[in-house]
């Protein structure tokens, strides 16, 4: 093999080589955004990883939420899925529109029996609750506890618009 096709070839390799790290690399940081939902249900039997970020969904048990007399930002407050009960730990602003009753996702890590949230998003409207969260109460609402309201339903498309007729 001649010098300038050696010199071409590897170009090529190290061009090849290039790519594949930076495939690697965009595949190993999409797993680390990779935040796995669970209910309460899953949570309590264990299916949850410790220290590692999950998002954890439901809804705030009534009477639950609890703020520390020395800092009002820690809050505890328990979530449900009608079937079992998680406490959550958050230190933070809670959103305007968290509520008893009504239904929450959470980002954080479990530490033994207590979910550590590091953000709560609360349902936006009271016809709402994240699919997730809907999916898993339905399915696991086996003890004839009824939620309150339409916000146990997630958010039906109304009309369909066909708006490229010819």
């Amino acid at each position: 093999m001649n010098a300038v096709r050696r010199k071409k070839l590897m170009w090529v390799m190290f061009t090849l080589a290039g790519a594949a790290i930076a495939v690697v690399l965009v595949l190993y940081a999409i797993g680390q955004q990779t935040d796995y939902y669970f209910d309460a249900t899953a949570i309590a039997k264990g299916e949850a990883p410790q220290n590692k970020r999950i998002r954890a969904g439901g809804m705030v048990v009534a009477g639950s939420v609890q703020r520390a007399a020395d800092n009002p930002l820690n809050v505890e407050f328990a979530i449900t899925d009608f079937e079992s009960t998680v406490p959550v730990t958050y230190q933070g602003i809670l959103p305007d529109l968290f509520a008893e009753n009504s239904g929450v996702v959470a980002t954080g890590k479990m530490q033994g029996d207590t979910f550590v949230a590091g953000e709560v998003l609360a349902k936006h409207d009271e016809n709402y609750m994240p699919p997730e969260v809907a999916k898993s109460m339905k399915e696991n609402n086996r003890s004839g506890a009824v939620p309150s309201s339409e916000q146990y339903n997630p958010a039906e498309k109304i009309h369909e618009t066909n708006t490229l007729q010819q």
